[in-house]
This record gives structure tokens, sequence and C-alpha cells, in this order.
């Protein structure tokens, strides 16, 4: 409606801020299975392009990630710009993604968890999928007290994800390295495989690294919640992704982006981390458009995560312009992450 009205229109001119900085995590085509809980977190070939040409044909300019940061502080110019960013370091990134970057010459920042890239962390929200989808019961000792599921149909299944990957939200790493190690322990699951199957390796990386239009960011070693593990622990991860990433590749790493990132997974400590551990800026998953602002914002900006919400190209016209903002943050605060 807001589309087809035109009220967006009137938006754009005082809402729309700059920019915007999008984030995409994995981009493959559709699967036909059934049970594919994490199906949110992906956008297909198709529509990445889509999204792509449409931001060609609304006149916003592809920047890379520093200049985004650095137009964040200024007023807004006659142009607006629009960064591109990817978390994860998913495999798919490399067969899918990238030649769409490259056909139409678009920068882009990805985000790397060296730890799972290492294969000494489990992508646990893709190892708990593998488990519960051959499981028809699940049991598991949550906090200390043996728990069981029934995971029979694939309604059930979808129950039990939420239900185990709510609570593990809610952990520290080691205890989450824990669960993962004794469902897999239980249901046959190798999760190095799943890990290998998934996730880039490190001379895929410096291949992606050698292009231009890249930015190679770190999004931590584990991939904790942040709000889940002290100060200490945290700026240790933020420190030690940073060194191996730099270590890879052979040069500065100075973007960072806050591990799931989204409302309560991180806090105002966690984002003055990221200046103590030496990163020139961050981004987030929290809702938003980038407008002007001061130099502490740039080590938390917003994102619009193409993920997880309607996907049509007129509600991503309707959201760049600031019409839905508000209530994209209310749904991120009351939710402790943004769906849709």
């Amino acid at each position: 409606m807001a589309h087809a009205s035109g009220v967006f229109r009137l938006a754009e001119s005082r809402a729309a801020g700059s920019g915007v900085i999008l984030r995409f995590e994995r981009v493959r085509p559709k699967s036909a299975a059934a049970f594919q809980p994490l199906q949110p977190h992906e956008v297909t070939p198709r529509f990445l392009e889509r999204v792509i040409r449409a931001l060609r044909r609304w006149k916003f300019e592809f920047v890379d990630i520093a200049e985004a940061r650095t137009r964040a502080r200024l007023p807004r110019g006659k142009t607006r710009f629009a960064a591109v960013t990817f978390d994860g370091a998913y495999r798919d990134f490399q067969t899918h993604a990238f030649p769409l970057l490259q056909k139409y010459d678009v920068p882009f920042a990805l985000y790397v968890p060296t730890g799972i890239v290492d294969t000494i962390v489990e992508p646990w929200g893709l190892v708990l999928e593998a488990v519960v989808a051959r499981a028809p019961r699940v049991v598991l000792f949550m906090n200390g007290e043996e728990r069981r599921f029934r995971s029979e149909s694939v309604a059930q299944k979808y129950q039990v994800f939420d239900a185990l990957r709510a609570w593990m939200m809610t952990l520290p790493p080691d205890d989450i390295s824990t669960a993962i190690s004794d469902l897999c322990s239980r249901y046959g699951v190798d999760p190095k495989t799943v890990t290998r199957d998934v996730a880039l390796e490190w001379p895929d990386i410096l291949k992606l690294a050698a292009d231009p239009r890249a930015t190679i960011g770190s999004a931590t070693v584990s991939y904790p919640v942040l709000t889940n593990i002290s100060a200490a622990a945290a700026l240790r991860e933020m420190k030690m992704g940073k060194t191996i990433i730099e270590a890879a590749l052979g040069r500065e790493c100075a973007e960072f982006a806050m591990p799931f990132g989204c409302a309560n997974t991180f806090t105002r400590r966690d984002v003055l981390l990221v200046q103590d551990a030496g990163f020139a800026g961050a981004v987030s998953a929290s809702p938003g458009l980038i407008g002007g602002g001061n130099e502490n914002e740039t080590l938390c900006l917003p994102r619009i995560s193409m993920d997880g919400r309607p996907r049509s190209l007129r509600a991503l016209r309707v959201t760049l312009s600031g019409l839905t903002m508000p209530r994209m943050r209310r749904a991120a605060e009351n939710a402790g992450e943004f769906t849709s």
C-alpha cells in the first residue's frame, strides 16, 4: 500500500538518510528440502541480482564499507549510497554471490569468523539443523536436566530446532560446544564435515581478498553472543580474529561485524571494545539507514538485513525510504533479533 500510494516518496526527502548498508548471509539456489529452519537467513542468486539492478535503477551509488563509514559522518548528499556486506564466510558466497558482484562491479565486505574457517569452531546452527533433521527424538542435557523432544514430523522438527536454538543463544561458547558435541555423538553427525561443507577455506578467502572490490573484515573467532561473555573475553575474541585475518592476508583488517549483531546480542560495552581492539569501524544487524552522525556511531553502523523479511523489491524501496524504520526498530527490540 505504501508503494502503490506513493507515500514512500514523501518519506524519502526527510527520513531516507544518506544511504544504506545491506546485510546478506547465505546466497544459494532454493532447496527442495521440507525442513529448512535457517532458510530465512538465505536469499537466492536471482534475488541478489535483482537487488543490485534495482539499486542502480534507483540511482544509488555502490561504495565500499570504509567509504560508507566516511559518508555516515557527512550531511546527506545529492546521491544516496549503498554498501553490500556478507556475514558468515559461507562457501556459497564464492560460488553464487561473488560472480554477480564482479559482473556488476559492486564493492563488498565479507566478515569472517576465523574459527569456523579453521574448523576449530562449528557453525552450530547448521549442525543443530543436521541433528534435528535426522533424529525422530532429541535427548539433551539442558541446565543440568535431561530433556526429551519428539521430532518426528516436520512441524515438530521446527519446534524443537527453535527451542534448542533459543536456549543455545543464551549460552557462552564453551557451553554451546559441549551441547553440540553431546548431540553429535548421540545422533551420528560429524560437525567438522558440516563445517567443511559450508565454510570457505583460507585459499578461497585469499583469492577473494585479491579482488580490488573486496574488504575482508572480522567477526571474531568463535562468533559468540557477546552479551554472554565477559568484557575481557569479548576483547580477546575481537583482537584474535583481527590478528588471524591480518596474518593470513598480510594486510590490515580494519572492519568488524558484531556476531549476530541484533538487539540483545551486544551492548554499548562491546561498541567501545571495537575501538580498543583497533578496528576503524563496525556494523551490526540492528535495522536502520545511514544518516549524518558523530564518530562513535561509525563503531556500530546499522544494516538492513536481506534475510527473513518480505523480499519484494517494492518492500525494499519502501524500507529504503525510511518509512518503516520506527516499526522495524520496535520489532528488533521486542524480538531480540530482527525477524519478519
